[in-house]
């Protein structure tokens, strides 16, 4: 049976994305708001949502315990301006914290006092992920 280690993150990503999008909600505001400061315009993809939330899930898988905060900074980018130096600045945490509340709320994530972790529940629903990807 193959890992989540063996696989493409990528596709991992897209097929967990794929299989979320029946099961957790996405909020009304996240078609009108940008993904992060550094951002100039709101995403393009109309299933952003339901992909973030599954590459949220398995970087909780790879990096847990892991909060908010080092999430904001892993999803951040580079801010360019005509007239300063670039900057890196952190993702807006809303769509973050929301993501990982929807998680929490299908009990792929737990949040514990050093930070989210996954459950088995969640390294079950990736692993499969991940073995029907390697058989293909």
């Amino acid at each position: 049976m193959s890992s989540i280690y063996d696989v493409k993150a990528s596709e991992v990503v897209r097929a967990a994305a794929e299989r979320l999008k029946g099961k957790i909600k996405k909020p009304d505001y996240v078609n009108m708001v940008k993904s992060g400061p550094s951002k100039e315009r709101v995403p393009q993809d109309k299933d952003f949502f339901y992909v973030r939330s599954a590459s949220l899930l398995r970087q909780v898988y790879l990096n847990g315990p892991i909060g908010v905060s080092r999430l904001r900074t892993k999803y951040g980018s580079r801010k360019e301006h005509v007239v300063h130096r670039r900057h890196h600045m952190k993702s807006g945490g809303s769509i973050i914290r929301d993501a990982l509340q929807e998680l929490e709320r299908l009990k792929y994530v737990k949040n514990t006092k050093a930070g989210r972790v996954v459950t088995p529940e969640g390294r079950s629903f990736l692993d499969k992920i991940a073995s029907e990807i390697a058989r293909a």
